[in-house]
């Protein structure tokens, strides 16, 4: 089993882009528009809401609220960690950031264009791309590995799409003599991700959106395809976002983490502050839900109780409130805001705790939440 330990990546700064400079080892890369400090993605109060419809007549009877009102950036050359419940809106975000699924309301800006102003859907394909979590629903059955990985290339007009293919599928570890001319019905789930990551990287993106990726492999695969990772970063100056249930995997190939809880994002800040403390009670009750080997530190009370609120129907104000132990009245009045944790400018908590004009009665006194509940 590859061991995770030695191959961290190394946590990208605010400013400087790691490796930047070697992004061009892939033909027709895309260019640096905003330079290093500028954000490559910037996403601002994005909302996509579902209908409902029912009855005879089939109408509108109910709205899903699925993301409202998110707003994130994603910096040049890190990675950022987005987790939470099932039906937090993380896959959805996912989709609203690469095109697949419309914006209700909301900005997306990548590297100092805004989508649908001065970016194309096309255009952005280039720039985006995304491995799904199920490696063989992804692929098509009746196209040959080459074909699938050459598909992209060869539709967007870009030069030699085979080759490419071939040159990406021996860097993701696949040889081209062995494994072209087979079908995904012949290969493991860890050689098909492994297609489905050439077949991103043969459109030459600065992006590339994981979402669930390695959560359907055994733990020795998911080790190898997670170094993986970690070396095309590296080494073809990618930027990488992504989505996954495990703690532990999110913090290994993490710079920052993202937290979202019904819609909405509750806490992002630097892996390892957040790691180290976690702002909100919802983070913590997740964090508190690991499991522990040492049998002095077993799990004795649920770190939270109840499901998620039906999110056609989400809570008023902070919508963690009816399962948080620290709620007060002002937490089903009034929407918090994303504030500064510990003094730290980048590790944020949308908390009434945090904010000393809230009038909770915890706020202002350097409290910090535990996942448990009484």
């Amino acid at each position: 089993m590859t061991d995770l330990t030695p191959h961290r990546p190394a946590a990208a700064t605010t400013h400087t882009a790691p490796h930047h400079s070697t992004a061009a080892t892939l033909p027709d890369s895309q260019p640096d528009l905003g330079g290093p400090a500028q954000p490559l993605v910037i996403c601002r109060d994005l909302r996509k809401h579902f209908p409902v419809h029912g009855g005879i007549l089939g109408r509108q009877v109910a709205t899903v609220h699925a993301v409202d009102g998110v707003s994130f950036e994603v910096r040049k050359g890190e990675t950022l960690g987005v987790v939470g419940e099932s039906g937090c809106g993380k896959s959805t975000t996912a989709r609203l950031l690469i095109g697949l699924i419309a914006t209700d309301e909301g900005q997306i800006i990548v590297d100092g264009q805004e989508l649908g102003e001065d970016l194309s859907l096309r255009e952005l394909r280039r720039i985006v791309q995304m491995v799904f979590q199920d490696s063989y629903a992804s692929l098509n059955p009746r196209l040959t590995v080459e074909d699938s990985i050459a598909f992209g290339p060869k539709i967007n007009g870009l030069d030699n799409p085979h080759k490419r293919a071939r040159d990406m599928m021996a860097r993701v570890g696949l040889d081209p003599a062995r494994f072209a001319d087979r079908y995904p019905h012949e290969m493991s789930g860890g050689q098909r991700q492994r297609v489905n990551i050439a077949r991103a990287l043969a459109m030459s993106p600065r992006l590339v959106v994981l979402d669930e990726a390695v959560s359907a492999l055994d733990k020795s695969v998911e080790a190898q395809v997670l170094n993986l990772l970690s070396d095309l970063r590296r080494d073809l100056g990618l930027t990488y976002v992504f989505i996954s249930h495990d703690l532990n995997v999110v913090r290994y190939i993490s710079d920052r983490v993202l937290v979202m809880y019904l819609g909405e994002v509750v806490e992002v800040g630097p892996v390892d502050e957040l790691y180290a403390a976690q702002a909100h009670p919802y983070t913590a009750s997740l964090f508190a839900a690991m499991p522990s080997m040492d049998p002095d530190h077993r799990t004795t009370v649920p770190p939270l109780a109840g499901d998620p609120p039906n999110p056609i129907n989400p809570p008023s104000g902070c919508r963690f409130h009816t399962r948080c132990r620290y709620a007060q009245d002002m937490c089903s009045a009034t929407k918090p805001a994303l504030k500064p944790f510990a003094g730290s400018a980048e590790h944020m908590a949308a908390c009434h705790i945090h904010d000393p004009a809230s009038g909770h009665s915890l706020a202002g006194t350097g409290f910090v939440p535990k996942g448990v509940q009484e």
